[in-house]
């Protein structure tokens, strides 16, 4: 079994164990991991890997904390954001290299900077680049993997470059979510800096005014069905405002539940249950999860499956 102490014998970023993951949530609930470690930069994070694979100790990584609902029981194993150990940028050849820690709002800025167009689109998204290439994270239309060229990965103990292809990117989902995601390249095509700013700020704009942002949430709960939208089939469904506890199916959007404070993950997980269902009695389209359930039984992922 290991203890913190073994990990602290080599790590030299910031650890800590029991760590409550309410406070790395963007909906704000959930149980402590049993660790939660920052490393200091992309060598200690790769050590750091290997020492838990090694040993056994299951891991996952988080960047934002959006688009992930994590139990009340917590998360068992270790929980690794990389942040600050890994968030560069840069522009060589036409290429641009992101790290996964980089911030999506940081990414777009930088690209349209350099007169860059196709990511744009990303603008508003509470997230990192390692998160959002894991998930396949888009909007109005495109994707981050549109512009991918290939994805530097922590795999079986060794750094690895990806292409695009054998990531195997479908909507909202890749074949990167048992990797370590270290950083990723793009070629973008050439756009004009004036016009691509006022599409980013026209689109966090419109963002600002249809998404409840003002309260904890995980952004949209459910993925799109082909040829409509979840949010309308949910509000069609009459269950806006519909609350369990401290959560709520937000008034604002209704594929985005609301913390109105100090809400369970078992509360989301009974709406998230009662969206499902009551959709699927109205038209006969079952709604699939776009947020992660981190932390929960088997038997409440078969629900969702």
């Amino acid at each position: 079994m290991v203890r913190l102490e073994d990990i602290q014998s080599f790590f030299r970023g910031w650890v800590a164990a029991n760590e409550p993951m309410v406070r790395y949530t963007s909906m704000r609930v959930g149980g402590a991991a049993d660790f939660y470690l920052e490393p200091a930069d992309k060598d200690d994070m790769v050590a750091l890997v290997k020492f838990l694979d090694a040993n056994a100790v299951p891991w996952m990584m988080v960047g934002r904390g959006s688009n992930m609902l994590v139990s009340d029981e917590g998360i068992r194993g270790a929980v690794i954001n990389a942040e600050s150990a890994i968030s560069n940028v840069s522009l060589e050849g036409g290429i641009v290299t992101a790290e996964a820690g980089v911030r999506l709002n940081r990414f777009v800025d930088f690209c349209i900077q350099h007169e860059l167009a196709g990511v744009e689109m990303l603008a508003g998204i509470p997230g990192t680049v390692g998160g959002a290439v894991v998930m396949n994270a888009g909007a109005h239309g495109g994707e981050i993997s549109d512009h991918l060229v290939d994805i530097e990965v922590l795999r079986n103990g060794s750094i690895q470059w990806i292409d695009k292809a054998a990531a195997k990117f479908s909507y909202r989902r890749s074949g990167l979510e048992h990797d370590a995601v270290l950083s990723a390249r793009f070629k973008l095509t050439k756009g004009n800096k004036e016009k691509l700013a006022h599409q980013r700020r026209e689109l966090i704009l419109k963002r600002n005014q249809t998404q409840p942002l003002e309260l904890p949430n995980s952004g949209s709960m459910f993925k799109n069905p082909p040829n409509t939208f979840a949010a309308k089939l949910i509000e069609q469904a009459g269950l806006k405002g519909k609350r369990v506890g401290r959560a709520e199916i937000s008034e604002k959007h209704a594929n985005f539940i609301v913390n109105l404070g100090d809400a369970k993950a078992a509360d989301v997980v009974r709406l998230l249950e009662l969206a499902r269902r009551t959709v699927y009695q109205n038209t006969g389209l079952m709604l699939e999860l776009e947020v992660k359930l981190v932390g929960f039984s088997d038997d409440v992922k078969r629900k969702f499956a």
